[in-house]
């Protein structure tokens, strides 16, 4: 079995006029790097221009599901029946995004499978990080 799991999305955004913009997103959960999760928005979907991906905890977006999480850059919270959002804070202001719950959910069953919530330090390969952070240290 593939040590990545990637799930495709539909993001609502949240803008200030009363309509909401649905725009293509990917999920990402890399076996590898057990406790991350990542959220990728195609170039057609950004300010930019260019592909923006953001990295955060998985024990974030499954706390966000059931009541609001995150203080930090990402926030995470329930949203009515069968909703969540995602807030993305940057510099340049904030993007509120709306996920089905259930495409949240079957990810991160998903991602359960291949890593078990609370056995992540089982996966990681710490020699190997250990051994990067020392030749970058050179």
């Amino acid at each position: 079995m593939s040590p990545v799991i990637e799930q495709a999305v539909q993001a609502r955004v949240v803008a200030s006029s009363p309509s909401l913009e649905t725009v293509p997103a990917t999920l990402v959960y890399d076996g590898t790097d057990p406790f991350a999760v990542r959220m990728a928005f195609p170039p057609l979907a950004t300010l930019e221009g260019t592909e923006v991906v953001w990295e955060f905890s998985r024990e974030l977006l499954t706390a966000g599901m059931s009541e609001p999480a995150g203080e930090g850059d990402v926030r995470v919270r329930p949203f009515g029946y069968g909703r969540t959002v995602v807030e993305f804070h940057a510099p340049e202001g904030t993007a509120m995004v709306h996920l089905r719950s259930s495409d949240l959910r079957r990810f991160l069953d998903r991602s359960r499978f291949l890593v078990p919530e609370g056995r992540e330090h089982l996966y990681l390969d710490l020699d190997q990080d250990l051994a990067e952070l020392l030749r970058d240290a050179y």
